[in-house]
Parts: structure tokens; C-alpha cells; sequence
């Protein structure tokens, strides 16, 4: 998922449209604090998503994509939020994420590998006959 740079702030339905997502996901993400930042509102009360807002959001995708519970969705939204000095902690969570990533691609790699033991088995007793 790639976003394009917005010039401007984006209403809700052009910010669900840009990252892939529904209204609904976005506002949970709000509600849940999860958003890096409190999302701009206009004078109507309308959500205006900026580009970092954006950017943010596809980083939410990202980990929630890769498996990270929710509960370290926000722990690591807080760490950002508090600033500078807490990259440690920071670190160390991406770090234990990655590493259930990396053991989930190697359980995904042995299941595949014997998909494709059984369709090499298949594909040779159907071109055999």
C-alpha cells in the first residue's frame, strides 16, 4: 500500500480511499488510540487526514498486516507519541514482532513446500497417462 502525497488535508472517505481501508477501520483507529497524533478536524467537525497522518496509517496497516495484537499497536503508538528517548523499548518490540514474523514465513514456507510436494505427485500421474 503506497500513498500518494496529499497537497492538502483529506476528508475521511479520501483518506479511506487512499490507504485501502473503510471509514469505519479509520475511525476505530482514532476511538482506540492508535493514531499517532489527534486527527485534525475542520470547522464542521469533519476528520481532515494529513500526509503524516497518512504515512502513519499505513504503518498501523503494516503491523496489524504482519499479526501484532492490537494491545502492541497502541503500546508502540505511545512509545512514538511520548518522543524522543524511549527508542529502546521501541526497538525492542518491532524486534520480538519481526521475530514472530520471520518464525510465521518459515511455518508458511514448510506448508508450502509440501503444497507443492503434492501437486508435483498429482501433476505426474496426470501427465503419465
Amino acid at each position: 500500500m503506497s500513498v500518494s502525497t496529499a497537497p492538502h488535508p483529506l476528508s475521511i472517505a479520501d483518506a479511506a480511499l487512499a490507504t485501502g481501508l473503510t471509514t469505519h477501520t479509520l475511525r476505530y483507529y482514532e476511538r482506540d488510540g492508535l493514531m499517532l497524533e489527534p486527527v485534525e478536524r475542520a470547522s464542521s467537525g469533519h476528520r481532515r487526514y494529513t500526509e503524516q497522518d497518512l504515512s502513519w496509517i499505513v504503518m498501523l496497516t503494516r503491523l496489524r498486516g504482519t499479526g501484532m495484537p492490537i494491545r502492541e499497536v497502541r503500546a508502540y503508538a505511545e512509545l512514538c507519541r511520548a518522543g524522543d528517548g524511549n527508542e529502546v523499548q521501541r526497538l525492542a518490540l518491532l524486534h520480538a514482532h519481526r521475530e514472530r514474523v520471520l518464525a510465521q514465513l518459515a511455518e508458511v514456507r514448510e506448508n508450502l513446500e509440501a503444497i507443492e510436494y503434492k501437486i508435483g505427485l498429482y501433476e505426474g500421474r496426470v501427465g503419465s497417462r
